[in-house]
């Protein structure tokens, strides 16, 4: 089940929050790989260090971005963690199980303040089937607020275990955070690795609101999305089940569509299949499905913003994803289908992003419409309400 490879730390890469990448030689192949080590969990890599690699992944193709995993270093023993608070463990009965200090926990500082709570108050909650979504909604929130002369909104983004468990493995997270434009990530679940730790998606919630003080909340999973093209296995159904979490303790659900305008599988073209049943039938309590109505002067079309300017492609397509939202929102189902403007100004605002955009392996010029109809959504939430 595990392609194991040993190998030797030829080149420390790039480094960002939490992770290092690191460029090794493979025992017994002429070969090297790019490796990704988490230094919280196997201590820190250096040129020369012996290590054991996870290559499973890798070797199928799957999207691990193209990395082997550093699994330990084979020629030195990271020191034991100093002695601290917290009992929560998570990637649980696996080798690389953590221990962390969890914000709901009994020993943290917060625990009285979430021991009872049980309400947002009204809190705006956007939630998105993929990780790719959320620079895109920070910037649809922040160009709604400064249209509206209001201060940018603090953002808590909180990350479900449906795809990467550590939140280092995110660029975008460590991007958003150091721009200013994240407050906090709150990982839920069997993820870890964010500044604060819950047990679940309520409780995550919860310390978005009374531990870090947020405006808006974004909920996807982490980076990497897993599907069987079958109605019902993709990791996507959690996004149905984080809509409910925030409905029952008194949030504003607002549901992000998965939208494009590339994708060849007639499945997710358009909105794709993972929105209508994960908020058409998981999704119990009623929230704002936020529909974007693209602008005639948007550059390109739908699949190219290169292109040569196309109003009717666009018009055909918005039309495609308002006639796919009629089949969850009222009267047709349970959710409110809300129209929001999608046009250059909204474009420009998704320039600004401080992270790349990217969104199964296509950018904003590939995909534009992917997200535009994230943007949306962080627009309609800091507006309504």
């Amino acid at each position: 089940m595990i392609a194991w490879r040993a190998g030797v730390v030829t080149e420390c890469r790039a480094r960002w929050d939490g992770a290092c990448e690191s460029t090794v030689a493979i025992e017994g192949e002429d070969r090297t790989v790019r490796a990704l080590s988490y230094p919280h969990l196997v201590g820190e890599v250096v040129p020369g260090a012996r290590v054991l690699l996870n290559a499973t992944a890798l070797l199928r193709g799957l999207g691990t971005g193209g990395y082997a995993l550093v699994v330990a270093r084979t020629d030195s023993l990271v020191p034991d963690p100093l002695p601290g608070p917290g009992h929560l463990v998570k990637a649980r009965y696996t080798p690389l199980q953590a221990m962390v200090l969890g914000v709901d926990d009994q020993e943290s500082a917060h625990h009285e303040v979430l021991r009872e709570a049980d309400d947002l108050a009204g809190l705006p909650v956007v939630v998105a089937d993929l990780h790719s979504a959320l620079p895109a909604v920070v910037a649809g929130a922040r160009a709604a607020a400064d249209r509206l002369g209001r201060p940018a909104p603090r953002v808590a983004y909180v990350m479900t275990d449906g795809g990467a468990l550590p939140a280092w493995f995110s660029r975008a997270v460590d991007g958003l955070r150091s721009a200013g434009w994240l407050q906090a990530c709150v990982t839920v679940g069997q993820a870890f690795g964010g500044d604060l730790e819950a047990v679940t998606v309520h409780t995550g919630l919860l310390a978005a609101r009374h531990v870090v003080g947020a405006d808006l909340v974004v909920v996807a999973q982490g980076p990497g999305n897993l599907g069987t093209g079958t109605r019902w296995g993709f990791s996507g159904v959690a996004a149905g089940e984080a809509l409910n979490a925030a409905g029952v303790l008194g949030g504003r659900p607002v549901a992000s569509l998965r939208v494009s305008g590339a994708d060849a599988r007639d499945r997710h073209l358009g909105v794709s299949h993972h929105s209508l049943t994960a908020y058409g039938r998981v999704a119990l309590l009623p929230a704002d499905v936020v529909v974007p109505e693209f602008a005639p002067d948007l550059p390109g079309t739908p699949q190219d913003l290169t292109a040569d300017p196309d109003p009717a492609a666009w018009a055909a397509f918005g039309a495609r994803v308002a006639a796919q939202a009629d089949g969850i929102t009222a009267p047709a189902g349970r959710h409110t289908a809300v129209r929001v403007g999608a046009g250059t100004a909204l474009l420009d605002a998704l320039r600004t992003c401080p992270v790349r955009l990217s969104t199964m392996g296509r950018g904003l010029d590939a995909d534009p419409a992917a997200f535009l109809a994230a943007a949306v959504a962080g627009a309609h939430a800091v507006t309504a309400g």
